[in-house]
């Protein structure tokens, strides 16, 4: 039995429907992280035990019209229906990215070969104290479909069921063992034993492709590693190591080739591991162009889920500057943290005073040894193409 509270219109088990009401009276303005932090409790202690189980008899959305779900699929029917947005602080002034777009701007004087470039849109989701310690990977997901359904149209129609908005942590749990129960990564849903929903488990990359993909999106995973690694690639705490095909394509144009490698071979030596990884990144958001003018742009490309051991943050951009004669280039991703407060990020940012504490990290804070990557390419994959994704490959980048 349940109830919708007639204040807030959450509906919730009858039984803890009274103190949730009257909490609403308890003080005459009720912090908002506090009320996330309740809300986010009660909906993964109402999590059902039985979601799981009644998902392997589920089929999963029509893979040629996957806006509406097959008619006899009450279960995915439900979720859509039944799904909630996630609560979050929205950033004024036009979003985070225009401020840093300005923060950045502010800082490049004329003769300065600085250049900039940033993601489109993101809103940034920060951790509660109910998932801190195990919800950053749900987060940068968050981030990751908040940055998607603003700039892509094809996106939308398909994305949980079309509903336009980023689901709350239950929600996506319960998205993501309806991916698994589809057969998108496999080997990675009986790591968890194929239940998520209501869990605090430490999520990685695979599980973000794994649920990307299971709506057609083109969610690619890139692998930072010790030539050791090779064999297996790499796996991140919390994500399953599951058996990765070798992986050519769309990854191929963002990797910098030396000596006719896929990697950067026999060069690495040469090479920190954080240059490798920022050349990547610097190739990714400017699509390999040689010709990008200084200063600060707003590029085409969507933000990079970035994991390494024990957390996840989400890239927006980076930047470049030439130093000395010999025009060495330095650089520093800007990055958005779950762990930090948005609105502690937005003041520095309105200030333009101790924003890059926040936002920049340069080559030398890369100390990990492995590091893993996700990005997503446009448009929607059907038939066949859907068939493949549901093996989560990864392309091989070695440091």
């Amino acid at each position: 039995m349940s109830s919708l509270c007639p204040v807030c219109n959450l509906r919730l088990p009858l039984g803890q429907i009274e103190s949730h009401v009257n909490a609403h009276f308890d003080d005459d303005e009720i912090d908002p992280q506090i009320a996330n932090d309740h809300y986010l409790a009660l909906q993964l202690a109402s999590s059902s035990s039985d979601f799981s189980s009644t998902l392997k008899e589920a089929p999963f959305l029509d893979p040629v019209n996957k806006t509406v779900p097959f008619p006899q699929n009450d279960v995915v029917a439900s979720l859509v229906r039944l799904q909630t947005k996630s609560p979050f602080y929205r950033v004024g002034n036009g979003g985070l990215i225009c401020l840093l777009k300005t923060c950045l701007e502010s800082k490049t004087k004329p003769l300065d070969c600085s250049t900039s470039l940033l993601s489109g849109y993101v809103d940034h989701f920060q951790s509660s104290k109910e998932d801190k310690g195990w919800g950053c990977g749900w987060r940068n997901i968050q981030m990751q479909c908040s940055h998607l359904l603003s700039r892509r149209e094809e996106v939308k129609r398909v994305l949980f069921g079309g509903s336009n908005f980023v689901p709350d942590i239950p929600s996506l749990q319960r998205w993501l063992e309806l991916a698994w129960n589809s057969g998108f990564d496999v080997s990675g849903g009986l790591h968890f034993g194929n239940r998520i929903c209501g869990c605090k488990k430490w999520i990685g990359t695979t599980e973000c492709a794994a649920l990307l993909r299971s709506f057609g999106l083109r969610a690619r995973v890139v692998d930072f590693a010790p030539k050791k690694s090779r064999s297996m690639y790499l796996s991140v705490p919390g994500s399953a190591l599951a058996p990765k095909r070798r992986a050519y394509g769309p990854m191929d144009r963002y990797v910098v080739n030396k000596g006719g490698s896929d990697s950067h071979g026999s060069s690495s030596s040469r090479i920190s591991k954080g240059a490798v990884l920022m050349d990547w990144v610097w190739n990714y958001f400017s699509d390999n162009r040689l010709d990008v003018s200084s200063g600060v742009h707003i590029t085409n490309k969507g933000p990079l889920y970035f994991q390494h051991e024990g957390h996840s943050r989400t890239i927006v951009g980076i930047q470049r500057r030439l130093q000395g004669t010999t025009f060495n280039p330095q650089y520093n991703l800007l990055i958005l943290d779950p762990a930090d407060f948005t609105r502690g990020i937005e003041k520095t940012l309105v200030d333009k005073r101790g924003w890059e504490g926040y936002l920049k990290r340069g080559a030398h804070t890369l100390t990990s040894p492995e590091y893993q990557m996700l990005y997503v390419d446009n448009g929607i994959a059907v038939g066949e193409e859907l068939e493949q994704l549901k093996t989560i490959d990864s392309h091989f980048v070695e440091f």
